[in-house]
């Protein structure tokens, strides 16, 4: 089941600061990001092992999330906002905005035998 955490951020006249910091619950093997994305939808996945950390650094998309028990939607679009997609979440990410930068901090390597691309059924 996903889980959205606001991240501890410290703000005064010369801006914002946002720490994760011990409340990352694996060790990061993996940081990617994606940015760029017209309307398509990215994801469309769960994985066999990878938990994911989820940050919509600028702009904003949604999450649309299926663990098999129910179905959520997430809008990211502030970026002390945080979204844990553990592996039995069948994600995908959608509606970006033209400025929006995802942000993904990984619990393993890259592994394409640790994706799973059916949806529940």
């Amino acid at each position: 089941m996903p889980k959205l955490i606001t991240i501890e951020t410290f703000s005064d006249n010369r801006g914002n600061l946002s720490v994760l910091e011990k409340n990352i619950p694996f060790d990061i093997k993996r940081v990617f990001y994606i940015y760029g994305v017209d309307d398509s939808v990215r994801g469309n996945h769960r994985h066999h092992k990878t938990i994911q950390a989820v940050i919509c650094i600028a702009g904003s998309c949604t999450i649309s999330n299926d663990d098999n028990m129910s179905k959520q939607d997430f809008v990211l679009d502030q970026p002390n906002k945080c979204l844990f997609l553990y592996p039995e979440d069948y994600h995908s990410m959608h509606h970006f905005s033209k400025d929006a930068i995802l942000l993904v901090l990984a619990s393993e390597y890259f592994d394409p035998k640790d994706y799973i691309y059916e949806a529940y059924k």
